[in-house]
């Protein structure tokens, strides 16, 4: 649904053939398994749990002198099979689901929209025609009041054609247009198109029946070549993306070389003094604030004027390299966020695993109702953390690694504390415990207050 939401407008009016969208959905299902896999690992373990705790059965477990560890290992050892499995999806077919989708829906968001006359408006989809038709009866292909413009030889509507009924239909497996125009006339103007002309003609043709054509070839989908997108990023398994950063990096040391090349020259270091007679100075110049102390008053500014006129040089000749240096870079840092990515996905299954089955076992409350709101709250939590790390990372604020590894990093002691307390039989979401403790509470101060009176 949100793939229809976001290329519903790509889509309408196209004349797509139904498998055609029903590849692109199936692609983007593909897609959406990065999302969709923690999240059901983080629903179903809770559920499981829950389930468990409602109906009593942890507490038998418990009583036959199983540790919750023990009674999870099962869980755990299918979680782990399930997060290789989803290494070895994202490694292997992941690429290949990204890059059929991404060609794919390249052609069709570059495809023209489906030809369509409507009835007292202008259609100028087909190039260098400009046609017009003032009524359209049921069938959809009688039309009353043609009128063509024919822009195909100046770019100006030196040819016009009225026609008083005519016939659409196509051939050509769709690719060509035919229109049989009845009791209709023809204008042409023929002369110089740019200045006026003493033997520009008029020539005006009467007819009882005619025929045009108009080529439709460039409103079918054509395909692009796949290999044309092979280089990005999110289309790469770990060894590609190995293969195009390495190659990347030598690339941007090659840049810094030839950055440093333009700058070098530029950059003179004036260690010695030298006299008058231009022999070395014995004396080391004692100076605190910059080299202006040690010269001459009337040097000063033509030196400072100098050294401007060589930044701004040096600034100019690096401009160009400096740009295609950040672009090496941000293609650096899409190699790395999308090579962690790879091993985030499986390490969230198990990361959200030991939040969910703890947490279910804590809440002890099965079916459709707290559970899914739970893990909702624990999934947008974990979601909006690496939405933040990846967005940085992408940016450049931080490293590709921090950015991609965030939320593991930052959920994974709230996973081990649920674990601790789900294991010593902790009450942490029961609301009699809370409800309980505050009225020993208050109780403890009411004793303190009469304490004081007495």
């Amino acid at each position: 649904m949100l793939f229809l939401f976001k290329y519903i407008d790509d889509l309408i009016g196209k004349g797509f053939e139904w498998y055609v969208i029903l590849q692109l959905l199936w692609y983007a299902s593909a897609t959406n398994v990065a999302m969709a896999l923690p999240l059901a690992m983080l629903l179903s373990s809770i559920m499981t749990f829950g389930n468990l705790g409602e109906n009593y059965e942890l507490v038998a477990i418990k009583s036959a002198g199983i540790s919750l560890q023990r009674a999870m290992m099962p869980l755990f050892i299918l979680v782990s099979i399930l997060s290789v499995s989803a290494f070895l999806f994202s490694d292997y077919m992941l690429p290949v689901a990204n890059l059929k989708m991404g060609s794919l829906l390249w052609d069709v968001r570059n495809q023209k929209a489906s030809f369509l006359i409507e009835e007292g408006i202008f259609n100028n989809s087909i190039p260098g025609y400009s046609i017009r038709v003032q009524k359209k009866d049921e069938d959809g292909r009688t039309l009353h009041n043609v009128m063509i413009y024919d822009q195909t030889s100046s770019g100006s509507n030196t040819a016009t054609t009225l026609a008083k009924e005519g016939l659409m239909y196509k051939t050509d497996q769709d690719r060509t247009l035919v229109l049989v125009l009845k009791d209709g006339v023809r204008y042409e103007e023929s002369g110089s198109e740019k200045t006026y002309s003493p033997r520009q003609r008029f020539t005006r043709f009467k007819f009882k029946e005619t025929e045009q054509k108009f080529d439709l070839s460039g409103f079918k989908m054509q395909r692009t070549d796949e290999g044309l997108f092979k280089q990005n990023s999110a289309m790469l398994n770990l060894r590609q993306l190995s293969y195009y950063h390495d190659s990347t990096r030598r690339t941007v040391d090659s840049t810094v070389k030839e950055l440093a090349r333009y700058i070098i020259p530029s950059y003179k270091i004036y260690n010695q003094a030298y006299t008058s007679t231009g022999a070395k100075s014995k004396r080391t110049p004692s100076y605190k604030k910059d080299l202006t102390e040690v010269m001459q008053e009337e040097k000063v500014m033509p030196a400072i004027s100098y050294a401007l006129g060589e930044a701004r040089s040096v600034t100019e000749s690096i401009s160009p390299k400096l740009d295609e240096y950040n672009d090496y870079q941000k293609s650096l840092r899409r190699y790395m966020i999308e090579f962690n990515r790879k091993f985030t996905l499986s390490i969230s299954c198990l990361l959200l695993f030991s939040i969910g089955a703890p947490l279910g076992a804590i809440i002890r409350k099965g079916g459709l109702g707290l559970p899914v709101v739970m893990s909702i709250i624990f999934f947008l939590i974990y979601h909006i953390i690496s939405t933040i790390g990846e967005k940085s990372a992408k940016e450049g604020t931080v490293s590709p690694v921090f950015g991609m590894w965030i939320a593991i990093i930052v959920l994974t002691p709230l996973g081990i504390f649920l674990t601790y307390k789900a294991a010593s039989d902790s009450a942490l979401f029961d609301l009699d415990y809370y409800k309980q403790a505050i009225v020993k509470f208050f109780l403890k101060v009411k004793n303190l207050k009469e304490r004081k009176k007495i």
